[in-house]
């Protein structure tokens, strides 16, 4: 083999070489964006869990959830957080039976958010579902 024939053969070599390389890289680096972006929705949905409770315990409308804090801090966690859904809030006892909204008993939320991988995209969404519950004073 000539000179200029063998430097082309390396060259063509390195280059098919560099492309089987360059997917598997672009693939972990696309699944690790995936996963940082879900670890981010679930973070959000338990940060909404736990203002919302938070604000429902001093705020209980009557029905629970419906005072006017409540609905202002639901608003901004569905800004803050992709796909959150409506919280259910219900007020429980000390034993986690249904109960009235008294002084002593607890306010229970549960947030839930739909999470759609990008990088697998034969995965089905995911629910991410976080609860939180607040003693009323």
């Amino acid at each position: 083999m000539s000179r200029t024939a063998k430097g082309n053969a390396e060259r063509g070599q390195a280059l098919v070489e560099f492309s089987l390389a360059i997917l598997v890289f672009l693939v972990m680096l696309v699944g690790i964006f995936d996963i940082g972006r879900g670890i981010y929705t679930y973070n959000g949905v338990a940060e909404a869990a736990r203002e919302i409770a938070r604000i429902t315990s001093t705020h209980v409308g009557s029905p629970v959830g419906t005072s006017t804090e409540t609905l202002d801090r639901i608003a901004v966690q569905r800004n803050l957080t992709p796909n959150l859904a409506s919280p259910a809030i219900t007020c429980v006892d000390l034993y986690g039976a249904a109960g009235t909204c008294l002084s002593g008993n607890y306010v229970q939320v549960v947030v839930t958010a739909a999470y759609r991988p990008i990088s697998f995209l034969g995965l089905p969404p995911l629910t991410l579902s976080s609860s939180s519950s607040v003693q009323i004073p």
